[in-house]
C-alpha cells in the first residue's frame, strides 16, 4: 500500500515518474479512469489509474511535488525543527489525537486524568462537533498565552489541515511552515565570489593546511586579481560560515580530506540480502593468551567476516603474529560452510532457523549444524593491506565466485560496520577476560601478560561460544532493516526473515575445495627425485609411478607441467591430484625420517634453511642431508631442561606458531582413509602429531638421534661380528702341537714352516 507522503498528483503539468523515467500529465479522464501521459521526448502513453496505484516503481516527480513549503526541496522532517519548535509541534499533535480519539495520547489503553473528557468523548461526539470544541478552548485561552503556544489563531479548517498534514508526513505536518521556510541562502556572495571560493579550495586542498584567516586572504586575491577591485568580498565572518556550510568543518587531517575527495565509480550499494556485501578486517586481540607449545603470553590476530546486511559474524580466525593470504582464503571458505557443532554445545546453540529443518542441513553437511548462517559470498571488502592484495587472493576469488573489492584509502568508514563490531566485541566479551589490555598502552594494566590465563585453543572456543550463544541473538538497536526502521531485530531474525524475502541457496562446497584454495605450482615430475617446490623435493612412489618423467597434457602456458598445491602452514607435503580419478594425494617431503616424529614447519622455517646451506656453502644432493640442518633450526641441540632458557621470545613464538599453522592446516584438511599400503594418511605418516612442550624439544632429539641411527645402517648394511674375547684361541688349541710344513695355521692364516 502507497504511503500518505507519496500521494500521485494527477492533476494536468503534474509529474510522475515510471521506471526511473519522468512523465508529465497531459489530460486526466476521471469519468474513465485514466489519464494521459506525456514524456519529455513527445511519446504519448494512456495508463488507468489502477495501474499507477499499483506500478511498484510509480512516485511523484520532486520537480513538481505540490507539497507546499517542501516544493523543490527535499521533503521536511522532524530533526529539521528546533527543540523549541518540536515542543509545539507535539503540543499541537496531542491536540489533534484528542479530536480524533478522545484522548491526547491517541491510545485508549493509555488515558490520562479525567480522559476523555465529554465534548471530546468518541462514542457520544461526532468528530465535527469535536473540532467545533476544540476551536472554543483554544479560543478561551489567553491572548498572550496562546499567541507564545502558536494556538492564537486555530479555526476549524485550520484543524482539518493539521491534521491532513498529519497523516501526510507524521509530527512535521504539524510545523507552522514559516518555521521551516526556505533559506535564503547568501546574497553577497556573487558568481565571481563563488568561483574564488572553489578556486582556493581546490588549491588548498592539495597543499598544506592552512587557517581560515589564509584562506579569507587567498579569496580576496583572487578576486582581485581575476575581477579586479570592483567586485565585493564579503565579510571574514561571512566567509566562514559560507566555508563551513559548503565543505564541513573541516576538522580531517589533510591527507585524509584528500583521500575523502576521491571520486567514487559506483556511487552507493544498497545492501538488501545475505551474503551481497562481506566485510573482512584484522586486529591485534586485546586479549593476553598463552600459546600452546612453551606457555609464553602471545597476543594473536584476529580476523573476521562480518555480513553487512544482517550484521551476523559469519566467521573468524586466530593466528600468531600476522595473518596470510592462505588464512584469508581458508576464512571465506569458512564462511561458505556451516558450522559444526561442539561437544560442550546445548540444544540452544542449534540451528534455529524456521525456513529450514536442521535436519536437512545436516543431512547435507554431514554433521550436526550451529545456529550460524553460512552462505556463499558475493562482494568482499577489505582495506589494503598486502594479505588482502595477492594474486593468491585473486585465485581464490575466481575459485569461490566472488568479488573482493577494496575500500577506499584512508578510509575506514567504507567498512563501519566492521570497525563497530570490533569495539562492540570488546566492550562485550574482551573487558570481562583476564589478560586484557585496554585500548592502547596507556590504557594497559601493570602485568597483562602474566594475567593470561586462556589459551589459544580455549579462547578461540570462547569466542565461538560467545557468536553463537550471545552476539547472533543480540537486538540490533543502531542498524534497523529498511523495511522495518522501527522494529527489534538480530542477527537471527534477519537471517530467518530473509528465507521469505530472497530466498535460501544452500550450498554446501565440496571437500575438495580446500586444495583449490591453496597456492599452485606448475612443475616437471622428476624420474628419479619426484617434484620439486620451494627448494625441497616430494615424491611417492605409489602415487607417481605412472607419471615419472612424462609431460603433462596440459597445454597453454603451463604446457606439459603438472599442478601442484601447497600448504605454506605445513611443508611436510605438498597435494597432487591424479589426472584419471581427480583424488587428490598427499607427496611427503623426502627428507621426512622414516621412522619417529616431524616437527611442523612452514615456509618461513625453509627460507631460514635454505640461507643457512648457503652461507655454510652446502650443496647436499638430496633432501634427506638436510634433515639435521632443519632440526637444528628448529629446536637445535641444547638439552630439554635449558631449552624455554636458552631461546628468546621471538624464537618461541615462531616455534609456537609453525605448531598451531600446522593444526589450523591439520583441520582445514577433509579427512581421508587411512592407506592399506603404508599406514599413512594422505602421505603424512600417521605418527605426525602436534606437539605441545616439552614433547616438541624431546621429539626434536628423537628426530636427531634416528636420522644418525639411520645413517650407521647405511653407512655398514651388516652388522660385524664382535672380536673375539683375549685368550680364547687358547682353550680351542693345543698351544704345544706343532703344525706339518705344508699346513696353515688356523689362527692367522698363514703355513706352517
Amino acid at each position: 500500500m502507497r504511503s500518505g507522503a507519496a500521494v500521485l498528483d494527477l492533476s494536468p503539468g503534474a509529474g510522475v515518474v515510471l521506471d526511473s523515467a519522468e512523465w508529465t500529465i497531459e489530460r486526466r479522464e476521471p469519468h474513465l479512469g485514466r489519464v494521459q501521459l506525456v514524456a519529455a521526448d513527445g511519446v504519448r502513453q494512456q495508463v488507468s489509474f489502477r495501474f499507477l496505484a499499483n506500478h511498484p516503481q510509480c512516485r511523484p516527480s520532486s520537480r513538481t511535488a505540490a507539497t507546499g513549503a517542501d516544493r523543490g526541496r527535499q521533503p521536511r522532517a522532524r530533526e529539521d525543527l528546533t527543540a523549541g519548535r518540536r515542543q509545539l509541534a507535539e503540543l499541537r499533535l496531542a491536540h489533534l489525537l484528542e479530536v480524533e480519539t478522545g484522548f491526547r495520547s491517541g491510545d485508549r489503553l493509555r488515558p490520562g486524568p479525567g480522559e476523555p473528557r465529554p465534548e471530546y468523548d468518541p462514542d457520544a461526539t461526532t468528530l465535527t462537533q469535536r473540532r467545533h470544541a476544540k476551536v472554543a478552548e483554544l479560543a478561551g485561552l489567553d491572548r498572550q498565552q496562546a499567541k507564545l503556544l502558536g494556538l492564537d489563531k486555530v479555526g476549524y479548517r485550520t484543524l482539518i489541515r493539521w491534521d491532513v498534514d498529519r497523516r501526510r508526513a507524521g509530527l512535521v505536518g504539524c510545523a507552522d511552515d514559516r518555521w521551516l521556510r526556505e533559506s535564503g541562502g547568501h546574497p553577497s556572495v556573487t558568481e565571481q565570489v563563488r568561483e574564488a571560493i572553489l578556486a582556493v579550495r581546490e588549491e588548498t586542498l592539495r597543499g598544506s593546511r592552512v587557517s581560515m584567516r589564509t584562506k579569507d586572504f587567498l579569496i580576496r586575491q583572487y578576486v582581485r586579481e581575476t575581477f579586479g577591485d570592483q567586485v565585493e568580498v564579503p565579510s571574514y565572518r561571512t566567509l566562514c560560515r559560507i566555508w563551513r556550510e559548503w565543505f564541513g568543518p573541516g576538522g580531517a587531517r589533510q591527507r585524509y580530506a584528500r583521500s575523502a575527495e576521491l571520486p567514487v565509480k559506483n556511487g552507493h550499494v544498497v545492501v538488501h540480502r545475505p551474503g551481497q556485501v562481506v566485510a573482512l578486517d584484522t586486529t591485534v586481540l586485546p586479549v593476553k593468551v598463552r600459546e600452546g607449545v612453551f606457555g609464553d603470553p602471545v597476543s594473536p590476530h584476529l580476523t573476521i567476516a562480518l555480513d553487512v546486511y544482517t550484521h551476523s559474524l559469519v566467521a573468524f580466525r586466530l593466528t600468531l603474529v600476522s595473518d596470510t593470504a592462505v588464512d584469508v582464503a581458508m576464512l571465506l571458505r569458512d564462511v561458505m560452510m556451516p558450522l559444526p557443532m561442539r561437544p560442550d554445545w546445548g540444544p540452544e546453540m542449534a540451528w534455529p532457523y524456521p525456513g529450514i529443518p536442521a535436519a536437512v542441513v545436516a543431512e547435507f553437511a554431514g554433521h550436526e549444524v550451529a545456529g550460524l548462517p553460512f552462505f556463499a559470498p558475493e562482494t568482499v571488502t577489505t582495506d589494503h593491506g598486502s594479505v588482502y592484495r595477492n594474486h593468491h587472493l585473486v585465485e581464490v576469488q575466481r575459485v569461490i565466485g566472488c568479488n573482493v573489492l577494496p575500500s577506499r584509502v584512508l578510509r575506514p568508514t567504507d567498512k563501519a560496520a566492521c570497525e563497530r563490531a570490533f569495539g562492540v566485541i570488546r566492550s562485550l566479551l574482551f573487558e570481562k577476560l583476564s589478560g586484557y589490555t585496554g585500548v592502547d598502552v596507556a590504557d594497559r594494566g601493570a602485568d597483562p601478560g602474566g594475567d593470561a590465563a586462556l589459551t589459544v585453543e580455549e579462547m578461540e572456543h570462547t569466542i565461538a561460544s560467545w557468536i553463537v550463544r550471545a552476539w547472533q541473538n543480540r537486538v540490533l538497536r543502531d542498524c534497523p532493516p529498511s523495511w522495518d526502521p522501527d522494529g527489534t531485530h538480530s542477527p537471527n531474525t534477519l537471517f530467518a526473515a530473509s528465507f521469505a524475502q530472497v530466498g535460501f541457496a544452500m550450498e554446501i562446497p565440496r571437500p575438495e575445495l580446500f586444495y583449490e584454495l591453496l597456492p599452485a605450482h606448475y612443475v616437471r615430475i622428476d624420474a628419479r627425485r619426484g617434484v620439486k617446490i620451494r627448494d625441497l623435493w616430494y615424491d611417492d612412489e605409489r602415487i607417481l609411478a605412472d607419471y615419472r618423467g612424462q609431460p603433462s597434457t596440459r597445454g597453454g602456458k603451463h604446457k606439459g607441467k603438472w599442478l601442484i598445491r601447497r600448504d605454506p602452514r605445513d611443508r611436510r607435503a605438498v597435494f597432487f591430484q591424479d589426472p584419471l580419478s581427480h583424488a587428490w594425494h598427499s607427496l611427503a617431503w623426502t627428507g621426512l625420517p622414516q621412522v619417529g616424529q616431524m616437527p611442523a614447519f612452514g615456509d618461513a622455517r625453509v627460507r631460514d634453511l635454505m640461507k643457512k646451506v648457503r652461507d655454510c656453502g652446502l650443496t647436499p644432493r638430496s633432501d634427506t642431508e638436510l634433515l639435521p640442518v632443519l632440526l637444528e633450526l628448529i629446536g637445535s641441540k641444547i638439552p630439554v631442561s635449558q631449552w624455554p632458557a636458552r631461546m628468546g621470545k621471538t624464537q618461541r613464538t615462531e616455534h609456537a606458531r609453525e605448531v598451531t599453522q600446522a593444526e589450523a592446516a591439520d583441520s582445514d584438511r577433509p579427512a581421508q582413509a587411512p592407506d592399506e599400503h603404508d599406514g599413512r594418511l594422505g602421505g603424512l605418516p600417521t605418527t605426525v602429531t602436534p606437539l605441545r612442550w616439552p614433547a616438541r624439544a624431546a621429539q626434536v632429539a628423537e628426530g636427531i638421534d634416528a636420522e644418525r641411527r639411520r645413517r650407521r645402517e647405511a653407512a655398514v648394511p651388516v652388522a660385524p661380528k664382535p672380536p673375539p674375547v683375549l685368550g680364547s684361541s687358547f682353550r680351542h688349541h693345543n698351544v704345544f702341537l706343532l703344525p706339518e710344513d705344508d699346513q696353515e695355521d688356523p689362527r692367522d692364516g698363514t703355513a706352517g714352516r
